[in-house]
């Protein structure tokens, strides 16, 4: 048996009173007043907490974990506010010498920038080096001209860009995956790095929508010894017949992995995104990827075989796409993303029994593209307040790489609809505190005796923060099963 004895915290949800939490074999067994409880047993891990706040564990519904493992260890061109400027961050860093045999860039938002991307910008970076750079969306690729050749020859097929040299939706999936594809042991090494970063962060666990299915990777990973998260692993189209072949059915806990590993959602991407103009809207603009007779027949397909569907919708025509596929599917879901909306929409999610999963910090990177692309649509975007106040379930998540794997940087956002100083974007649809600490904890918001002892120490009460606060949460501990997986006491 085992066994820990948490003194003197203090449980989110309550009125701050202090407590003690004794938790057996990785379950909530007796909550009683501070410095009542005795140690179960001689070997049970006692912990001062000293007034720590103690919640259910955090959960980050949206990730791509093989990428934001090495986005890590890219050159981050955040930062850069034109194609000249994010050439000449790349050029600074093929001067000092690169190993690699492609020069990878990751973050560029060229939505706001003076001029287009050019490949020449590239070219005159790094001459010897195929160069990319990945957008901060995932959605689109700029290659130089030499990494357009050398990409075309990984993947058998020419790819073809303009004088821009950017590759846009499936010929980018397809570069950033030909990227993702170095020695197993390695990628295992940065993705155990990353995840004890996000335990450190409080993260308990994460839906993983990587497009690789990553089901027996995650095994391979938990069987050596990389413990610091559960995992959700989801399927796209492409390997559905396989996933079906194997009997995996949403839900299903992994045999052999502690519990830590289930399989997924069915994941489909309905439309592009808004940073690289791509989103589906009702105005014509952007892009469809399935017809929605073929996206009703895959989706029954997954439903069929037990999987719940996931849908990728950005633009409001893609929104309106993915509500009529699961009133016609009959099933219930996530849409994911969720940007833009029609009015006649919102109530659609909680009638149907939609999820949103939404990521409250793209709207923080995303609010001066949205009004200039979205020019008068913007109260309609990224409507968290108008989907929790029409009854729909809202989760909260990173789409990591594309936002930080970060929980309390989404819940800033969420309920704050700020950052930098600026003025809250449309504030009316600000989250309260409770909803998005519910949409980041599996609708918990305290704990209780019975619970699986998946919880997270903080200094502060996150439901009494700012988001500020929030942002720079300081994290104590993180458990799984009453199992540290980080403690700074």
């Amino acid at each position: 048996m085992s066994a820990v004895l948490l003194r003197s915290v203090r449980r989110v949800g309550t009125s701050g009173t202090p407590a003690d939490v004794l938790v057996t074999d990785g379950v909530v067994t007796t909550i009683a007043p501070a410095g009542t409880l005795a140690p179960s047993s001689p070997d049970t891990d006692v912990v001062d907490a000293g007034g720590a706040w103690l919640g259910p564990g955090l959960v980050d519904h949206h990730t791509h974990f093989d990428q934001w493992a090495l986005v890590r260890r890219r050159v981050d061109v955040t930062g850069c506010d034109s194609a000249e400027a994010t050439a000449d961050l790349l050029a600074d860093v093929a001067r000092t010498g690169v190993a690699d045999p492609v020069l990878i860039g990751h973050g560029y938002r060229d939505g706001l920038w003076p001029r287009p991307a050019r490949r020449a910008l590239l070219d005159a970076a790094a001459p010897s080096l195929p160069t990319v750079v990945i957008s901060a969306d995932l959605h689109a690729v700029w290659c130089s001209t030499s990494a357009l050749a050398h990409f075309s020859r990984v993947l058998g097929r020419p790819l073809e860009a303009g004088e821009d040299g950017v590759l846009r939706e499936q010929d980018a999936f397809d570069v950033t995956g030909a990227l993702s594809s170095v020695p197993g042991a390695v990628l295992d090494g940065y993705v155990a790095d990353a995840a004890e970063a996000a335990a450190a962060r409080g993260v308990t666990r994460v839906v993983d929508l990587e497009m690789r299915f990553g089901l027996d990777r995650w095994v391979r990973r938990i069987h050596g010894g990389t413990d610091a998260l559960r995992v959700t692993s989801g399927v796209y189209a492409t390997e559905l017949s396989d996933v079906i072949a194997r009997g995996l059915r949403t839900g299903d806990v992994v045999p052999g992995t502690r519990g830590l590993l289930t399989m997924g959602p069915f994941k489909v991407i309905t439309d592009g995104s808004l940073g690289t103009r791509t989103a589906a809207l009702v105005d014509g603009s952007g892009s469809l990827a399935w017809a929605f007779d073929d996206l009703v027949a895959v989706t029954r397909r997954a439903v069929d075989a037990g999987l719940v569907p996931a849908i990728h919708a950005i633009g409001d025509r893609a929104n309106t796409l993915a509500l009529d596929v699961f009133e016609a599917v009959g099933a219930r879901g996530t849409i994911e993303h969720a940007q833009l909306l029609v009015d006649a929409d919102v109530e659609r999610f909680a009638r149907l029994g939609v999820a949103a999963s939404v990521q409250p910090e793209h709207a923080m990177d995303d609010r001066d593209i949205a009004d200039r692309h979205w020019a008068g649509d913007t109260d309609r975007a990224f409507a968290f307040a108008s989907l929790v106040r029409a009854g729909a379930e809202v989760l909260l998540g990173s789409d990591a790489p594309v936002a930080p794997l970060d929980p309390w940087v989404s819940l800033a956002a969420a309920v704050g609809r700020d950052r930098d100083g600026r003025e809250p974007w449309h504030p009316a649809e600000r989250m309260s505190a409770l909803a998005a600490w519910r949409g980041s904890t599996d609708g918990r918001v305290g704990v209780s005796v019975g619970d699986v002892a998946d919880l997270v120490l903080t200094e502060a009460d996150p439901l009494a923060a700012s988001s500020a606060a929030l942002r720079s949460m300081r994290l104590l501990g993180t458990a799984i099963a009453g199992r540290w997986t980080h403690l700074d006491l």
